[in-house]
């Protein structure tokens, strides 16, 4: 399963940033790409939290429904989704590094559809834009995080 990985590393405590990371609800607050988030289920985030996110991405509004497919308090949370005929997961971990956290990113896309699958050699030219996307993100996260409570 072809994809990427990435660290950033937060200069925060690690239960602040996990909770960061995983309060979905107010993301578009930290993420300036994200424009709503839409819980689908509710109650406190595990396995099978499920949200819609809607983020600009190439100009336009895009939409997708994520879901909390492995949760561990304070160390993972991995995202999945489907779209374009790819699923893809985001494994987020998390470690103590000091006074700071060490975030690890893993992502995973794998080709579903006949379409999908033909085009995967030129998938390459995606994970570009999506290792940035998703760095981006990460660091504003870490940002906010860093920045405070009021952010």
């Amino acid at each position: 399963m072809p994809g990427f990985d990435l660290t950033h590393t937060v200069a925060a405590p690690l239960p602040a940033v996990f909770a960061a990371f995983t309060d979905f609800e107010n993301a578009p607050k930290r993420i300036p790409d994200i424009i709503r988030v839409e819980m689908l289920t509710p109650g406190p985030v595990g396995v099978g939290t499920a949200f819609k996110e809607t983020r600009k991405m190439f100009g336009k509004e895009c939409t997708e429904t994520m879901t909390v497919t492995a949760f561990e308090p304070g160390k993972l949370v991995e995202l999945s989704a489907a779209a374009c005929g790819m699923e893809f997961s985001t494994r987020f971990t998390f470690a103590a590094d000091g006074g700071k956290t060490r975030v690890d990113v893993a992502v995973r896309k794998r080709a579903v559809t006949l379409v999908a699958k033909l085009f995967t050699p030129l998938s390459f030219l995606m994970s570009g834009m999506m290792k940035k996307c998703i760095a981006r993100d990460v660091a504003s996260v870490g940002a906010a995080v860093e920045a405070g409570p009021a952010a």
